[in-house]
């Protein structure tokens, strides 16, 4: 080797291993390797967590029908609301109404009671269709203290359910949904891609979370949080969490759910949400010779660092070669380039310090147990060691000499060819 060649390699090794590469200039590229990481701090998968069975947010079905303030009776009292000779209301089922009803209406006020004609305010709350039926005879024949209307042998009292109290609740959505509908019984309040709303009503024994979900677009979507929250009536601003209660969708199987009817069931003025997921703890980033975006992580399922990547698209096991729209090639030219083989994961951990987590892709191609788990705002900087950035920048330096000194060459040769023919 010439002095003039070993002079030129000098120069090229003085300039890779300068303050202006980026492999050397790293702050962030020495961690701690993921072999060496405890348990706590790798975190635990999302494959571990099982839904919950869907019917734990249905109230069981009502075998016996208590009486409450918004229900209305068909009530028959012949003698007591009108004559025995007079017609009575018929209803027939239809698409709003399952069951026919033959009576006149009378509803159950806010107080529990109920008005008939000539009979004294009758208490029903929480009395079944044939307790206020016999309440009725009792208090026309006079059996409960007062005047005797009707004589007990011709008292003929019916008592059937006109129609089932209603409640009203709202349920918020922050997921995105392709095509809001309205619900049987809800009123749809808008369209936009994220923050729709409904007002639904809902008939006793259905006024529950899992009737409010399925009026409202169903269970919430995959850039929804994996609970439902639930504000009860007014809010306290003395103790905002007193009327608040969280239904986790999702959870470890050692994990025991405290979750009774109370916390499904629905009342008025309930607000039921479902919010989107955290943007700040629901992405991780990537940087260096990866590019600098943000990507959202799945809400049920892990990535490792090597999906991360091949997510972002980064230059992996490929001679560090980005291909784009611009460049028809597959390959790099000729020999090519080491691949990028240094990651440093930049972790926030709970006490709010930072941890480095130094991850060699060569070895996790290899190994399973290499692959770190990606968590939510973790930032990934992939770099190139120092030795694979001064093989790449001597050999595309040697590449350029070489193609200057041909044309140099083919340029001297044809110029003494013309001069000397």
């Amino acid at each position: 080797m010439t002095v003039r060649e070993i002079s030129s390699a000098m120069i090229l090794f003085g300039a890779a291993f300068s303050g202006g590469c980026a492999s050397l200039s790293n702050p962030v590229a020495d961690g701690v390797p993921v072999r060496r990481l405890p348990d706590e701090v790798l975190g635990r998968p999302k494959s571990d967590l099982k839904p919950i069975p869907l019917t734990l947010l249905r109230q069981r079905e009502i075998e016996i029908y208590r009486l409450d303030k918004g229900d209305v009776l068909a009530i028959v009292a012949e003698e007591i609301i009108a004559p025995a000779n007079t017609a009575v209301p018929v209803r027939i089922p239809d698409q709003f109404n399952s069951t026919a009803a033959i009576g006149f209406p009378v509803p159950v006020g806010d107080d529990g009671t109920i008005s008939i004609a000539r009979l004294p305010a009758l208490n029903v709350r929480g009395k079944t269709l044939a307790e206020v039926e016999q309440l009725i005879k009792d208090t026309a024949s006079g059996k409960n203290g007062g005047p005797e209307l009707v004589n007990p042998k011709n008292a003929r009292v019916t008592v059937q359910l006109l129609q089932k109290r209603i409640y009203t609740v709202t349920v918020v959505r922050e997921d995105t949904q392709p095509s809001p509908q309205t619900g049987q019984g809800g009123v749809f309040l808008g369209a936009n891609k994220k923050g729709n709303g409904y007002t639904l009503k809902l008939q006793a024994g259905e006024n529950d979370v899992l009737h409010a979900l399925n009026a409202s677009g169903g269970p919430p979507g995959l850039d929804a949080k994996n609970e439902i929250v639930i504000l009860r009536g007014q809010y306290d601003p003395n103790d905002p969490g007193k009327s608040t209660t969280r239904i986790p969708l999702r959870i470890y199987p050692e994990q025991q759910l405290t979750l009774n009817e109370a916390d499904i069931v629905l009342k008025d003025g309930d607000v039921v949400t479902i919010e989107s997921r955290d943007s700040t703890t629901e992405v991780f980033y990537a940087a260096g010779v990866a590019g600098s975006r943000q990507f959202s992580l799945p809400r049920d399922y892990d990535l490792n660092v090597i999906q991360a990547l091949t997510l972002v698209g980064a230059p992996l096991a490929n001679g560090g070669f980005t291909q784009n729209a611009f460049i028809g090639n597959a390959v790099n030219t000729g020999l090519g380039s080491p691949s990028p083989a240094l990651l440093t994961v930049l972790r926030q951990l709970p006490n709010g310090q930072q941890l480095a987590i130094k991850v060699d892709l060569n070895r996790a191609l290899r190994d399973p147990r290499e692959r770190l788990r990606v968590q939510g705002g973790d930032i990934l900087v992939m770099q190139e060691r120092p030795g694979e950035a001064a093989f790449r920048y001597l050999t595309q330096t040697l590449r350029s000499s070489a193609a200057v000194d041909t044309f140099r060459g083919g340029a001297l040769t044809g110029s003494a060819s013309s001069i000397n023919p």
